[in-house]
């Protein structure tokens, strides 16, 4: 039960990312206490060794339950707020909250994999819990289980790691709910107001050390963790942006490197235009499979034969005449957007999608705001988590240029023509980082030389990581083994017994897949 997040998406100006969610009701069981196994490997300065303590309260508090004959132990370790002062050895420190899964049926253990699932933004503790209940409910296989520790973090910003958190709920709903295509003038003169008072808020509050939540920053962490919990060299499992806080590690320290698996990869050499018109090319042809499948499964989509043509005339409406929901809630064009953008990222989420829109046209957007809330981390009383803020912070750090808005208005004109569901809200998707302060700190783009294999994990049918990016990351790092799902949705691992079977030889043998290596959708 894995969530995955995207890189880049906009969030009516701001940079979004979406959750992959699929539900799980299991009892809990824990097993026995075992005997800590000690590490010898080395930290950088400033870190040492995790402290365990059990805390089966987290489980419990996300999903109602532990896995069974699985334990959870929480650490926390500190670290340095700037790796590149001093060589780290500063005093202000930041706090990274671990989540070790340890599976009551281990044997010859490897060592540790380490999880990310993406954002940024998204947090490793979370997603390592849905990835405890094994195989039968999406998580991962029994096999890596009990070769491995199961190893969450929330990276420095995100959620139980030292937060940041500046933009305000209100400010989150004025932005899910904006127009995700303002063609007025007025309208996107709103959008970049909208947009600067959120950066000079962020800048109130945390100054100069927006920078210090940098992609590059948080590797340095990782290296932290690694030998914090005992590995003489590093196995990772990233999704999405984690492909490129995967890269990013690798080239800071190739040597460390045991064994990295980069599903959902981004290209980390692409600017921010590039990046964006990828996603706006993707998601358009995600969104075209799924009007084929309501073409050719009519009994299974009640807005068939037209789904686009429904799609685009619920945007239309809610423009017009939002329907209203509970406690007077409007379905804008923003929220019928987003739940659009939500289902994209699992073939399964297609017949959700379908029914949300035909409810909407009953007059009940029940199922919009359900779809576009789980895209948001978006609570019933309306707060949101810090997912948004994070994300922004480290997506800001990392972009060096700015776009220009004079250029980023063109751009909707010129996308909104070639992709004309995604184009334009994926260029006002840029403003966010126009007016966020403070200095950058880009990522490295280069060769992991010294490094082994690292196995780059693509699907044919990804919307928020387009499959092109995949070979692109690989030859950036040289040591790159490309290995394709030709599937639907974001992410591959571990969906079907092809790419499983092929990701665990990996992980636990060192036995990458052949080059070229490809598996069917089914």
């Amino acid at each position: 039960m894995a969530r995955s997040y995207p890189r880049r998406l906009p969030l009516a100006g701001l940079l979004a990312v979406v959750l992959l969610v699929a539900g799980c009701t299991i009892p809990m069981f824990r097993p026995d206490d075992e005997k800590e196994r000690a590490g010898s490997a080395a930290g950088p300065s400033g870190t040492g060794t995790a402290k365990w303590k059990s805390c089966p309260e987290v489980p419990r508090k996300l999903v109602g339950r532990g896995a069974p004959n699985m334990r959870y132990d929480c650490a926390t370790i500190s670290v340095p707020a700037d790796w590149n002062a001093a060589g780290g050895a500063g005093t202000d420190k930041l706090e990274i909250s671990l989540l070790r899964i340890r599976s009551a049926k281990q044997q010859d253990r490897i060592g540790s994999l380490l999880i990310n699932p993406g954002g940024p933004g998204g947090s490793g503790v979370d997603s390592a819990v849905y990835l405890s209940f094994g195989a039968s409910f999406g998580g991962l296989p029994d096999e890596v289980t009990r070769r491995f520790d199961i190893i969450g973090f929330d990276p420095r910003g995100v959620a139980r790691s030292s937060p940041v958190k500046c933009v305000s709920d209100a400010d989150l709903d004025r932005s899910f709910g904006f127009e995700p295509d303002p063609a007025s003038q007025a309208e996107f003169d709103e959008l970049v107001a909208l947009n600067r008072r959120i950066g000079d808020t962020c800048g109130a509050r945390y100054g100069e050390r927006l920078r210090l939540y940098s992609t590059e920053q948080a590797a340095h962490d990782m290296d932290a963790i690694r030998a914090a919990v005992g590995d003489e060299k590093l196995s990772y499992l990233g999704y999405s942006y984690g492909t490129l806080l995967g890269a990013t590690y690798a080239q800071l320290f190739p040597r460390n490197v045991r064994a990295l698996v980069l599903d959902g990869a981004v290209d980390p050499e692409q600017d921010i235009v590039a990046g964006s018109e990828s996603q706006a090319k993707g998601f358009e042809r995600a969104f075209t499979n799924f009007t084929n499948w309501c073409r050719d499964t009519p009994g299974r989509c009640p807005i068939a034969p037209d789904a686009r043509g429904a799609v685009t005339d619920a945007l239309e409406k809610a423009r017009v005449s939002p329907v209203r929901g509970e406690g007077g809630r409007e379905a804008t064009a923003g929220w019928v957007f987003y739940a659009v953008i939500s289902s994209l990222y699992t073939e399964a989420g297609w017949q959700k999608l379908a029914a949300a829109i035909d409810s909407l046209a009953d007059g009940d957007p029940k199922e919009v705001f359900a779809l576009a809330d789980s895209y948001a981390e978006r609570s019933e009383d309306g707060s949101y988590t810090n997912l948004f803020d994070a994300n922004l912070s480290v997506n800001c750090a990392d972009e060096e240029d700015r776009v220009g808005v004079d250029r980023i208005r063109s751009l909707q004109s010129q996308w909104r023509e070639k992709y004309p569901l995604f184009g334009a809200p994926l260029a006002v998707g840029m403003l966010s980082c126009e007016f966020w302060p403070g200095q950058r700190d880009p990522y490295p783009t280069g060769p992991a030389t010294g490094a082994p294999p690292i196995v780059v994990v693509g699907t044919t049918g990804d919307p928020a990581t387009p499959y092109e990016q995949t070979p692109k990351l690989a030859e950036m790092l040289d040591v790159g083994v490309v290995l394709t799902w030709q599937g639907e949705g974001h992410t591959a691992y571990p969906q079907t017994r092809c790419i499983t079977n092929a990701v665990d030889d990996y992980l636990i043998d060192l036995k990458p897949p052949s080059a070229g290596t490809t598996c069917p959708a089914r």
